[in-house]
């Protein structure tokens, strides 16, 4: 059984799962009564950061236009333009064992494509949320509904994987950003 987290929340991931190396982690999201002419696509994203909470270098941003980081530990396995369906909307592998040691932190974002040129925000997306899977198993093992905390925010930092003491965590965030992808990019170090 999934571990339910409020935002805030951190729980072990491979202390509590030994021998975990790859997991999946599954976005997924619902948009409620919107009809503004455009579609809503929603973005997924991985920003993998040194411990100053940045990215060391450009490459370290992984999304749909660069879809595996060079060190093969993350992958995100391609983007969905219209968020229709059940279940994960996009998806990321994560290969733990091959995560560069000086990447402490592995964010994943989701942000809102050309958001304020669609006049879209987060206060129209509703039922979003991040789970963590063992992709050996398929068993979800971390689960994190987002709520309806958002109104003008078009980028959400929804959670983290992160090291400590030779394990990995993982941390419910749930933090929105105005501004979208750029945003996210200063915060991170991105040039973008």
């Amino acid at each position: 059984m999934a571990v339910s987290l409020a935002k805030g929340q951190k729980v072990d991931l491979t202390k509590t799962n030994p021998g975990l190396k790859e997991v999946l982690i599954g976005l997924g999201w619902d948009t409620n009564k919107y009809d503004g002419g455009f579609d809503f696509d929603l973005d997924s994203a991985a920003f993998l950061l040194g411990a100053n909470g940045k990215v060391t270098s450009d490459g370290d941003f992984v999304f749909y236009n660069n879809l595996k980081h060079a060190s093969g530990s993350v992958e995100h396995l391609g983007d969905n333009l219209t968020g229709e369906g059940e279940g994960d909307d996009e998806q990321l592998k994560i290969d733990l064992s091959k995560v560069p040691a000086n990447i402490e932190k592995i964010d994943f974002t989701v942000t809102i494509h050309e958001a304020d040129t669609r006049k879209q925000n987060f206060g129209q997306v509703e039922n979003a949320f991040i789970r963590v899977i063992n992709a050996a198993t398929n068993q979800e093992l971390i689960r994190y509904d987002l709520g309806e905390d958002f109104s003008v925010e078009t980028a959400v930092v929804v959670g983290e994987l992160y090291r400590h003491s030779g394990e990995w965590k993982f941390q419910a965030i749930g933090s929105g950003f105005s501004g979208g992808l750029a945003a996210l990019g200063k915060n991170f170090g991105v040039n973008i």
